[in-house]
């Protein structure tokens, strides 16, 4: 008799503890599915290139892309990060595959390699049958500014050096003696120091 009521609270306790379990995990659902419609809090600055730079990726169709799909992350609710995931990474992966060979620089490369894989994380997190809100909001917000950075490798191509500058003056200067009434033409671009050239890339708070 003894044996037949420790039985039976057993299973009276396991199945409360399952019920609570339940419970516990519906709950959770419920605030995920909650999370998932709330509109992605992005970073409202953003780097603009420069007139130089502008003119190439005008005629980059895959950078065009990528940027409106950028933009568009500022007004996605986390449900749309997880269905504009899958084409973001084939996004960035184009932009990976055409870079145009005025741009190609080891920075650069290297910022578009941090873009696809950011892009196939955010894409894996999405993928997944009870999606993380925290961590595909945290992961959408690393690919914008990973963009930012990005724009900021292109920029500096086109960014001379100190001592470009600098041997661009003594030019001038060597042909000013030789023609002592030659004009002096005025530089095509100011100096910018290597140390401070992240300085002189036209940021805009939004």
């Amino acid at each position: 008799m003894k044996n037949s009521f420790w039985i039976l609270l057993i299973f009276v306790m396991a199945g409360c503890n399952q019920k609570t379990t339940e419970n516990s995990n519906e709950s959770d659902r419920e605030k995920n599915q909650l999370a998932l419609t709330q509109k992605l809090e992005t970073s409202k600055t953003e780097v603009v290139l420069l007139p130089e730079a502008q003119e190439f990726t005008n005629e980059w169709l895959a950078y065009i892309t990528a940027q409106s799909e950028i933009e568009n992350l500022k007004n996605y609710t986390l449900n749309d990060v997880i269905s504009n995931a899958t084409p973001i990474t084939e996004i960035m992966k184009s932009l990976q595959e055409t870079v145009p060979a005025r741009l190609q620089s080891n920075a650069v490369k290297a910022r578009l390699g941090v873009l696809v894989t950011k892009s196939k994380i955010l894409q894996q997190l999405a993928e997944k049958r009870e999606p993380n809100p925290e961590g595909i909001a945290k992961t959408a917000n690393e690919l914008g500014l990973e963009w930012n950075n990005f724009k900021i490798q292109i920029n500096e191509l086109f960014l001379k050096t100190l001592e470009e500058f600098e041997e661009e003056l003594d030019a001038i200067e060597n042909d000013d003696e030789q023609s002592p009434n030659r004009t002096i033409p005025a530089p095509s671009k100011r100096p910018v120091d290597n140390r401070k050239s992240r300085d002189s890339i036209i940021i805009e708070n939004l």
